[in-house]
C-alpha cells in the first residue's frame, strides 16, 4: 500500500482552500442586476388613449369658457367634436414633450446568492430559499471539508467511504442548474423589451454581476480539485 506523498497532500489541500476562497465572493457579490426604466416614448404612444378615456364630458364643458368663443364653432365642427380636438391638441403637446425626455428608472434589483436567500425567507418562500441555501452553500462547503478530511485520513477504508460520499453529493450540487436558471432570468428580462410590437412603456435590462463569474469559477475549480484529489487518493487505497 502506497502512502499519499506530502506534495500530493499539500496540493490537494491548497486546491480545496482555493476553491473555498473563490466560492465566498461567488456567494456574497452581486450575481444578477435587473433594471426597469420608464420609456417616455412608450408613454407618449398612450397619451391620446389616456386623454380620450380620462376626459369626461363635464371636463370638456368646464373648458369651454376658457376657449375663444369665435373658435368654438370651428373646434366643434370636426368629426370628433370639441373633445376630440382637445384630446388631439393636448396629446400632441404631451407627446412632443415626452419623446424628448430621458428614460426614468422605476425598478432596480441587484442580488447575490446570499441576499436572494435572505429575501426569499423574508417574503415567505421557505422551500425555494432552503433549496438554494442547501445546494449553493451547504453542499459546496461540506464537499470541501470532506475532501480535506479524506486527504488527511490515514485509514484507507475511511478514506474510500469519504471519497464515495463526496462523489455522491457532488452529483446533487446543481451547479449546472444554477447557471441555467440565471441564464433564463437574464434572457427573460431581455426578451421583455421586444415582447410587444409597440414601443415598450417599461424597458428591462439585465446584466450578470461579478458574483456569477466567481461562482462559475468555483464550480470549475471545485470540479478539478475533486477529480485530482480522487485520483491521488485512489493511488494509495
Amino acid at each position: 500500500m502506497n502512502s499519499l506523498s506530502p506534495a500530493h497532500r499539500l496540493f490537494a489541500l491548497l486546491g480545496v482552500a482555493t476553491s473555498v476562497l473563490i466560492l465566498i465572493p461567488g456567494l456574497l457579490l452581486p450575481v444578477l442586476t435587473v433594471q426597469g426604466k420608464l420609456n417616455p416614448a412608450g408613454v407618449a404612444d398612450l397619451a391620446y388613449k389616456i386623454l380620450d378615456q380620462g376626459m369626461t364630458e363635464s371636463a370638456v364643458q368646464s373648458m369651454r369658457p376658457m376657449i375663444n368663443p369665435a373658435l368654438l364653432p370651428l373646434l366643434e365642427s370636426g368629426g370628433a367634436g370639441l373633445k376630440g380636438t382637445l384630446v388631439a391638441t393636448i396629446g400632441n403637446q404631451l407627446s412632443t414633450q415626452l419623446k424628448s425626455s430621458p428614460p426614468i428608472e422605476v425598478y432596480g434589483q441587484t442580488r447575490s446568492i446570499v441576499s436572494s436567500i435572505q429575501n426569499l425567507y423574508k417574503v415567505g418562500s421557505y422551500t425555494a430559499a432552503t433549496l438554494i441555501l442547501f445546494f449553493s452553500v451547504v453542499v459546496p462547503l461540506t464537499k470541501s471539508l470532506l475532501v480535506s478530511w479524506a486527504v488527511l485520513q490515514s485509514n484507507p477504508e475511511s478514506r474510500q467511504r469519504t471519497l464515495f460520499f463526496v462523489e455522491t453529493i457532488a452529483k446533487w450540487s446543481m451547479a449546472d442548474v444554477f447557471a441555467v436558471a440565471v441564464m433564463i432570468a437574464y434572457l427573460a428580462a431581455q426578451a421583455s423589451q421586444s415582447a410587444s410590437g409597440s414601443t415598450a412603456i417599461i424597458e428591462f435590462d439585465a446584466s450578470f454581476g461579478p458574483g456569477f463569474y466567481w461562482f462559475a469559477g468555483y464550480c470549475l475549480t471545485s470540479l478539478a480539485v475533486q477529480q485530482m484529489s480522487a485520483r491521488f487518493l485512489r493511488r494509495v487505497i
